[in-house]
């Protein structure tokens, strides 16, 4: 009786089992001929064109059309430049502390 309801459960699994998980198996009997993969590739291609579409139309509508301030511009400018003038003190800190200047490597 223990075996009945493990092959009911195993078939019940095999029931749930994807289909797609067969997509990509070089032995598929669907594509032994040359037609059945041309077939094929048209269709791939073809929903990847769709998807190319897509992507491209969402894309678009999604652009920001909004411009942004020249206070903003400066604003960005002006921390980019600090960030940059920061991270060139640390790393002239972190080469002297590599060098044996162990006061630069506290932090």
């Amino acid at each position: 009786m223990k075996f009945g309801s493990f092959a009911c459960a195993l078939a019940m699994g095999a029931a749930f089992l994807p289909v797609a998980a067969l997509a990509d198996d070089p032995h598929d009997p669907t594509m032994r001929s040359a037609a059945a993969r041309a077939r094929d590739s048209a269709i791939i291609k073809r929903m990847n064109q769709q998807q190319l579409a897509y992507v491209r139309e969402r894309d678009a509508r999604n652009r920001p059309t909004y411009r942004v301030s020249r206070r903003d511009r400066e604003a960005y400018a002006d921390a980019r430049a600090d960030y940059a003038r920061e991270m060139a003190a640390w790393r002239r800190a972190v080469a002297a502390c590599n060098a044996g200047r162990w006061e630069y490597c506290d932090n």
